[in-house]
């Protein structure tokens, strides 16, 4: 068991040799854990305080000038420099790599005002960003790194909570826009992303008693989405559920309908969370509430196959 923003704080240590990285906090680097960098090369790293804005335009200006900027702050508070995002980040198109941490309702007691529900959907709308949501700590860290080889922007969604570790021994499968096959099954394809992964693979195994077999895939990349690894799937199992701790509107569900509706109509299911704010409350008990654990993965799993021609 590890949590995601270990890996993104490891990454930038493993990424320090290369003199052009620079690291870029919101007065959160201790969450985020890019503090590991900052306390090793304070000389790289800038402390933006309170401001996003200001630290997504500082960035954009340092990519413009030749450096790799790495920027993090919670997912939530990613949302208030979306503006800098599009106009400074985006359009022009600088390889400015922003992460937030504690994405999503599994982030628990810090209640809904502190849960971003919707920062894979926001991002996933603007040309050129990259839209990333690894599972482990490893798959992180080897995404991380990927980004500095990277010639556009990205957005990250980190965790707080530990999840379990998919990818010792498997780092060579991780490549940006490119799902990983974690479970081989024949009935139907769960696709999920981030601590999601791990209930999905909980469902499949809860699904063994039904006598369904389940693929499970961890799509770390939201985008560009592995359309090729959804069609393969779809021609396949026949019948697909999207897991994700996101809004059921516009996160990965949302990408992957809009891929099958428009090449390769199959039955989906989506488990997201559904168009409502979360609460306050431990990991799992909001996993629960907002009916996005195993069971309910599995339930969708069963319709959709029910729903096959």
């Amino acid at each position: 068991m590890a949590a995601t923003r270990d890996g993104y704080g490891q990454a930038l240590l493993d990424l320090a040799d290369n003199e052009k990285v620079v690291v870029l906090e919101a007065d959160l680097g201790k969450s985020t854990k890019s503090l590991h960098f900052r306390k090793q090369y304070p000389e790289r790293t800038i402390s933006c305080g309170i401001g996003e804005q200001n630290m997504l335009l500082t960035a954009a200006g340092l990519a413009s000038s030749g450096f790799i900027p790495f920027a993090s702050t919670f997912a939530i508070f990613t949302e208030r420099a979306f503006e800098q995002m599009r106009n400074g980040v985006a359009r022009p198109n600088l390889a400015v790599h922003l992460c937030g941490s504690h994405g999503g309702t599994h982030t628990g007691t810090d209640g809904s005002s502190a849960q971003s529900i919707e920062d894979l959907a926001i991002f996933r709308t603007l040309p050129n960003v990259v839209v990333l949501h690894p599972c482990d700590d490893v798959s992180t860290r080897l995404l991380t790194m990927q980004l500095a080889d990277l010639s556009q922007p990205s957005y990250t969604r980190t965790a707080r909570n530990k999840t379990p570790v998919m990818y010792d021994g498997r780092e060579s499968e991780i490549e940006i826009g490119k799902g990983v096959i974690i479970k081989q099954g024949t009935d139907v394809a769960i696709i999920a992303c981030g601590v999601m992964v791990s209930e999905s693979i909980k469902a499949a195994e809860q699904l063994i008693s039904e006598g369904i077999s389940a693929t499970v895939i961890d799509m770390h990349t939201i985008k560009p989405l592995d359309e090729e690894l959804i069609e393969t799937m779809a021609k396949s199992c026949g019948a697909i559920v999207t897991a994700e701790d996101h809004n059921i509107i516009g996160g990965l569900g949302g990408a992957v309908a809009e891929y099958l509706s428009s090449n390769i109509p199959t039955p989906l299911e989506r488990v997201g969370v559904k168009d409502r704010f979360g609460e306050s409350g431990q990991a799992d008990e909001m996993l629960d509430l907002m009916e996005i654990s195993s069971p309910h993965i599995a339930s969708a799993a069963i319709r959709a196959i029910n729903r096959k021609k």
